[in-house]
């Protein structure tokens, strides 16, 4: 060892941005390695399998320490350890050189992983460029300079088409640790993304001033987000649409086309649920807080535009506020009006006969007394007998 080596390191440490102390504990270890192979080559039932070596460098002049040691069959402890009074150099053979090269080797690979893993693990949430280098029906692979990030085919947008060499901004959604070294997910689906877009277009949300309060997305189609300003005198609406819409033209193209309609926030739902339905006007919005309905009266001939195609303004609406949105023209809200109260009518209507043959004077019918039957085998009173027997004047008379 000697300075030459010490610069050559701490010029490997400028290329690979490695720090000096990694690459030189990289280097004492296959060091070990190749000093451990040359001593079970002298003398392999010396040196079994209980032994190890501990190398130490000097980071200024590059001279070498070797310590013998034993280990604990069982733990793998050091037992005990013995400078070597002199080291062979002649050590590093083919063998032992190879030995070295290849621990050396996964020792920067290892650091350069561990670098990459925590540089873009503090970058979760944020938004990357890459360079589209293959596409498959699983993922499409972008390079983003030191590392390769993922796109699966979920977080894929089914309108875009991804062509080999193109600029691509995406999400990232999760930096794993792996086994082959940090694995990145990225995503052009997710609502963050059109946020995180109008921050790096939009000065004043990346100064705090404007705010993104909701963000509503079917990605490829249509979004809507909700922006509200801390500032009297700045509109935020027109702080993100940009002059003659420069700002939000931007964010539609890096989106492919995709639709964006800016509302403005406010605490008011009421007004929030009509903004939020833009373009389409709203006359009326009735809110039921227990079951968070909002119910919207717009005119007739604004209704298809209040509900968008297939339901999509009304879903995005719905979305954006969190209210469940029933949307009516003011010839529905009239007709239902004068069935209400034509029901209210009739209600009233039984509500009064009711009442009112409730309070009419009822007749009670005196009881009848029931008359009494002989007992079986008993004689009939005399009165009864006299009056059933028949008399033979009154039937001669009746004859003549």
């Amino acid at each position: 060892m000697n300075e030459e080596l010490i610069q050559a390191l701490k010029e490997l440490e400028r290329e690979k941005g490695i720090s000096f102390e990694t690459i030189m504990a990289g280097l004492e270890d296959a060091l070990a390695s190749a000093y451990m192979a040359y001593k079970r080559q002298r003398d392999p039932e010396l040196y079994e399998e209980t032994s190890g070596v501990r190398v130490e460098l000097d980071p200024e002049s590059g001279e070498m320490r070797a310590w013998m040691q034993v280990l604990d069959e069982e733990t793998g402890e050091v037992v005990s350890e013995t400078e070597e009074a002199e080291i062979p150099k002649d050590f590093i053979g083919r063998i032992a050189a190879q030995t070295a090269k290849q621990v050396i080797y996964q020792k920067l690979r290892d650091a350069e992983q561990q670098m990459t893993y925590e540089e873009f693990a503090g970058r979760e949430g944020d938004i990357v460029t890459g360079i589209i280098q293959q596409d498959s029906r699983r993922y499409t692979v972008l390079d983003l300079g030191k590392i390769e990030a993922l796109l699966p085919q979920s977080e894929q947008v089914p309108s875009e088409p991804y062509r080999h060499g193109e600029r691509l901004k995406a999400y990232i959604v999760e930096v794993r640790k792996t086994s082959k070294g940090p694995s990145i997910l990225v995503s052009r689906s997710h609502p963050n993304l059109l946020r995180k877009l109008f921050e790096l277009e939009v000065p004043e949300i990346a100064e705090g001033i404007v705010e993104i309060k909701a963000v509503a997305r079917e990605p490829g189609h249509r979004s809507k987000i909700a922006v509200s300003s801390s500032e009297p005198g700045v509109d935020p609406v027109g702080a993100c649409v940009g002059a003659k819409g420069s700002r939000v033209r931007l964010v539609v193209n890096e989106l492919r086309g995709e639709k964006i309609d800016v509302v403005e926030w406010t605490p008011d739902l009421h007004k929030f649920v009509a903004n939020a339905l833009q373009p389409a006007k709203v006359k009326e919005v009735h809110l039921d807080p227990d079951s968070s309905t909002a119910q919207v009266i717009v005119p007739d001939y604004q209704l298809s535009l209040a509900i968008g195609k297939e339901g999509q303004n009304a879903r995005l609406a719905a979305r954006l506020t969190g209210c469940r949105i029933d949307i009516r023209s003011e010839t529905q809200a009239a007709e239902e009006e004068r069935t209400k109260r034509e029901a209210r009518r009739v209600a009233a209507e039984a509500a009064e006969a009711e009442e009112a043959a409730a309070q009419a004077p009822v007749e009670v019918e005196a009881p009848v007394e029931p008359e009494e039957v002989p007992a079986e085998g008993t004689e009939p009173p005399a009165e009864a007998a006299e009056a059933t027997t028949p008399d033979p004047a009154g039937d001669e008379a009746a004859s003549a």
